[in-house]
């Protein structure tokens, strides 16, 4: 089977000389994974999300979506959703308007608009707020919003960056397990968080990130077992440090 993901030998740097540096960077994701992306602020996280889903370039190397190159091959766009850190809609807008502007986008027909439309508002439990301005919501009404706009067209591959971030406990238990039931049937997650709770409960595979590099990569409890830790906080400060890295 195809992998999902395909990273050979990536270069990136930013044009300022700032920031992280990807070198030669190298990484590969199989399909049908729950797959986490941690690090420490700076560490590359979001700048490799947005390689791989397009939104930068890469200055050489290649990345490829279930065998086709992001930034070659114009049909890779319907292979994957993006759900990113801040909010991508329109706030003027209420669920049901973004959703049948982002699905026409995504090349759905009406009927599919529709249908998809009423099905994923009553999975995330925004049927009664339909049709209200979504500037009116709470951060988390919110978040989902952005997660349907993300998963409107079935993608095969759902990249996820900080989807839970600012919402309350039972609104994270009920994305993460949304997450987990797309992934159930056939979407492969790629995932980024602070949250190490939530990942150590919804992913398969992590890779911990720093400076542009990959420190450590496996199941989780392989990673636990081999550098002797209990739990992902544990192995994140053992592996990345103690030291401030929000500045």
């Amino acid at each position: 089977m195809e992998d999902a993901i395909q990273i050979q030998n990536l270069n990136f740097q930013y044009a300022e000389n700032s920031g992280v540096v990807f070198k030669d960077f190298n990484l590969n994701i199989a399909t049908g994974e729950r797959f986490g992306l941690l690090g420490p602020n700076g560490a590359g996280k979001t700048t490799l999300m947005n390689l791989m889903t397009g939104v930068l370039q890469s200055k050489s190397g290649s990345i490829k979506l279930l065998g086709k190159n992001i930034e070659e091959d114009k049909e890779v766009k319907k292979l994957f959703g993006f759900v990113p850190q801040h909010h991508s809609f329109y706030q003027e807008l209420s669920p049901a308007e973004n959703l049948e502007f982002f699905g026409a986008w995504a090349g759905l027909n009406r009927k599919e608009i529709k249908e998809r439309t009423k099905e994923l508002l009553a999975m995330l439990g925004l049927s009664n707020v339909a049709d209200k301005p979504v500037s009116k919501f709470s951060g988390g009404m919110k978040n989902r919003v952005n997660l349907a706009i993300g998963v409107i067209h079935r993608p095969k591959i759902l990249f996820l960056d900080e989807p839970t971030t600012g919402v309350d406990v039972q609104t994270r238990h009920a994305i993460v397990d949304y997450l987990k039931e797309l992934n159930k049937n056939g979407t492969t997650l790629i995932y980024t968080s602070h949250h190490l709770a939530e990942a150590e409960s919804l992913c398969t595979k992590v890779a911990l990130i720093d400076e542009g590099k990959i420190i450590a990569q496996n199941d989780l409890h392989t990673l636990l077992r081999e550098h002797k830790q209990e739990g992902l906080e544990g192995l994140f400060l053992n592996l990345t440090g103690r030291s401030y890295r929000d500045s």
